[in-house]
């Protein structure tokens, strides 16, 4: 039973090493980085979406929040009619979109916190089907009954809860060291170093408290939280990947006013 895995990022090649099959990926178009996370994970190289699509009964989607959606549309749109696992870090709303796609799709969320828990919605076949990828693995695959969503609510949920704080440890070592007390914050338990390893994964963390916000406002709830975290995120873009000082991120913080 092949798995084609879009795509081996950090995590996504952590999560495609542990499926206890052959898992294949696309090269076509992924940075020299990603090769070698691939090759790291045992992951079987077929070149192009097209063909990744046309091998795989099983397609397992662990990308940026902010091209989830458009990743399973041209996985669709190439034909696919397998079993879809939408793991990405979605609102509920956007993941109802994608389950209009196609015939057979599961709603999964992964949260890494001293493991890696892959939670699973969906058809209890399906849902099975696919826990059954990982039994005996690093990853603990959970599943939360049937109601498509519910996963994609639970990462919204823990996402929030997560980044969101390290925002706000970021914003407050701007206004401590505004005032030259920074070392009293840390003193207080508010570490910078937390900031400055959130910096390198902003790119992706700005998307996803977008859809923390979104998510909020289809409960009713206030959305401007997860919108300035996703403000503050996005002061990072430049720093994709790359670790950063603590001075210089809080510098990019701040919006000079004339």
């Amino acid at each position: 039973m092949p798995v084609g895995l879009l795509f081996p990022g950090e995590m996504g090649a952590a999560v495609g090493a542990a499926v206890r099959t052959k898992v294949l990926w696309a090269s076509e178009g992924r940075s020299r980085a990603t090769a070698e996370r691939a090759e790291h994970a045992g992951l079987v190289d077929v070149g192009s979406l097209a063909e990744l699509v046309a091998s795989s009964e099983i397609v397992l989607s662990v990308c940026p929040p902010a091209i989830a959606e458009d990743v399973a549309v041209q996985v669709f749109d190439l034909g696919f009619s397998g079993l879809y696992v939408e793991a990405n870090a979605i609102s509920p709303a956007r993941m109802a979109r994608i389950a209009e796609l196609g015939p057979r799709i599961v709603d999964g969320s992964i949260i890494g916190r001293g493991g890696i828990h892959l939670y699973l919605a969906g058809p209890s076949n399906d849902v099975q089907e696919v826990a059954a990828l990982f039994e005996g693995t690093a990853v603990e695959a959970i599943p939360l009954g049937s109601d498509l969503g519910a996963a994609s609510a639970l990462k919204m949920a823990f996402g929030g809860w997560n980044k969101i704080g390290v925002a706000l440890a970021a914003q407050a070592h701007a206004i401590a060291r505004a005032y030259g007390v920074e070392d009293a914050l840390e003193v207080e338990g508010v570490a910078g170093e937390r900031v400055s390893r959130a910096a390198p994964k902003a790119w992706r963390w700005a998307p996803e408290m977008a859809e923390v916000a979104a998510t909020c406002g289809e409960l009713g709830l206030p959305e401007s939280i997860g919108k300035g975290a996703a403000e503050l995120y996005a002061r990072w873009d430049e720093h994709r990947d790359t670790e950063v000082p603590l001075e210089r991120l809080l510098d990019d913080l701040v919006v000079k006013r004339g």
